[in-house]
């Protein structure tokens, strides 16, 4: 009686080659994948300089201000009539 891990086996391959074929075939489709989808970008418009893109990053975020009538934590007096 064959083991329940023969059973579900593809090939009758030793198990070290056939993980080395399915690695092979992952890598050749990833790499078919990244020359299709990522490898170029789609226009000459969607390229940055370097140097910008770096500015951008490397840069401190700016203080986020907030104005006393749009805080919630500060009602606007109401108004009297007089």
């Amino acid at each position: 009686m064959q083991s329940f891990s023969a059973k579900k086996r593809f090939t009758r391959l030793p198990l070290a080659v056939e993980i080395t074929l399915i690695l092979i075939v992952k890598i050749a489709l990833l790499t078919l994948l990244w020359k299709a989808f990522f490898s170029e970008p789609q226009t000459k418009k969607m390229r940055m300089p370097t140097d910008l893109v770096e500015q951008h990053f490397l840069s401190q975020p700016p203080a986020a201000s907030v104005s006393p009538s749009s805080s919630p934590s500060h009602p606007s007096p109401p108004e009297t009539r007089q």
